[in-house]
């Protein structure tokens, strides 16, 4: 990857917005010394911390507080960085910032921080992508997920691939290189069994990064159903609090109600929709038409069914409109009035009472079931567009097997899913792909 080494320094607030005791300003980019002596007015020694009255143009304090200096390579970006902490009002902050303009800066882009660690080899593409994803986590066993990627957890596993793939396309070309030799070199190193266990490897890595992704993304929940089946009232019982009014009403809820709760570290968005039903309120059916926006966004729907009544041809109307692709778990309610059993009696079938609390932690274990949850240890975070480049990457070993006795085509399969793994570590990417990345990184990281 290319050396950032001369492009003009950025700076930014690293801090998020709003008032606190402590703001910060990071500064990164070769020369900081004009910027040094014009903000602090003398140089400061490596990795140490001087407390400093930062000035402005005319020497009148603006704010005082601490400066680091980071010499580089050894800095988070590889270039020179240079930390202000200052007190944390976003006015004395938005002072310092223009003040570091003035001396040479620039307005640093989202994510351009990150980005310039991972063109300065300090961080690969799944490693910086992780920095954000620790930002961004929604539970802690995402926060720990997130972490083993920037510690290269998830790039130990590419990079283990990316070496079996290399040493097999190794022996191909030597069959290629050699093909009067009496030696068949691809028989004698078995390159069959190990293309068959680098499928069983990448199939691992697929199934530990989809539980990543869960862990980074969370699954969406719709709950649906007729007016006054308990929608809202399961929707507290879930969240553990009055987040939905509950009345006898029906067609109490008008609009969707989200709420994110936590199964296992799992992120589960639970959105409460209006009752489904015939209306000639013109407010209720505003929101009946949220509630399908909502149903075709959602990874899965629970469709509430009162106990007493059962399933009726409203509900089988519901379930015929339903996207064909969408699951869907029944959940018969109120059976604290039935006298029914709570738990699972089916495979898509949970009865519960959301007012008791009796078979919500059936329904919970399901909701982790449907969405394939096993646990997170060992788990490391991942995106989608890490998912597509394993499934790519398997599609090619997939071709690669089906043309085995086909030398050059197995080679270019071989080569192909290569580029693909490398996809995931940034060195095989596209700066199009990198500038969609970083884009949506936090300004100041």
């Amino acid at each position: 990857m290319p050396s950032v080494a001369t492009a003009p320094p950025i700076a930014a607030i690293a801090t998020a917005p709003g008032r606190g005791g402590v703001g910060v300003i990071r500064i990164s980019g070769s020369r900081l010394e004009a910027i040094v002596e014009g903000l602090i007015g003398r140089p400061l020694s490596p990795r140490h911390a001087h407390f400093a009255r930062f000035r402005a143009a005319d020497t009148s304090a603006i704010d005082e507080g601490l400066a680091i200096f980071f010499p580089g390579p050894n800095s988070f970006t590889g270039e020179d960085v240079l930390e202000i902490q200052g007190h944390g009002g976003p006015v004395v902050l938005g002072m310092l910032l223009r003040r570091c303009i003035e001396l040479g800066a620039r307005h640093a882009e989202p994510g351009e921080f990150s980005k310039r660690a991972f063109l300065n080899g300090k961080l690969d593409l799944a490693q910086a992508e992780a920095v954000a994803d620790l930002i961004d986590a929604q539970s802690e066993a995402a926060a720990r997920s997130a972490l083993k990627s920037l510690d290269g957890a998830f790039s130990l596993e590419v990079r283990a691939l990316v070496d079996a793939l290399i040493h097999l396309r190794m022996l191909v070309e030597a069959t290629l290189d050699f093909p009067e030799e009496d030696i068949d070199f691809l028989e004698a190193a078995d390159a069959r069994g190990q293309l068959c266990e680098l499928q069983a490897q990448l199939a691992r890595v697929l199934a530990t990064a989809t539980q990543g992704k869960l862990l980074r993304e969370g699954m969406h929940v719709v709950l649906i159903g007729q007016p006054n089946v308990g929608k809202s009232s399961l929707m507290n019982a879930l969240a553990g609090e009055e987040v939905a009014i509950v009345t006898d009403i029906a067609g109490t809820t008008r609009d969707t109600v989200r709420e994110l709760i936590q199964l296992e570290g799992v992120p589960v968005h639970v959105i409460d929709t209006a009752g489904l039903r015939a209306t000639d309120d013109v407010v209720e059916r505003i929101g009946i038409e949220r509630t399908w926006a909502a149903i075709a966004k959602a990874d899965l729907a629970l469709l509430l069914v009162d106990s007493r009544e059962g399933v009726t041809q409203h509900d089988l109307d519901i379930l015929g409109r339903l996207p064909r692709e969408l699951p869907v778990l029944r959940v018969f309610n109120k059976v604290d009035l039935t006298g029914d059993v709570p738990g699972d009696v089916a495979r898509d079938v949970v009865h519960v009472s959301a007012k008791t609390g009796e078979g919500l932690d059936a329904l919970r274990q399901r909701l982790l079931h449907q969405v394939g949850w096993h646990g997170d240890d060992g788990v490391f975070i991942a995106r989608e567009r890490h998912l597509d480049a394993i499934r790519r990457a398997s599609a090619h070993l997939d071709q690669a097997l089906a043309a085995y006795q086909q030398v050059e085509l197995f080679a270019e399969e071989l080569r192909l899913a290569q580029n693909v793994l490398n996809e995931i570590t940034g060195e095989f990417t596209s700066d199009d792909l990198l500038g969609v990345i970083f884009s949506k990184f936090c300004i100041g990281k």
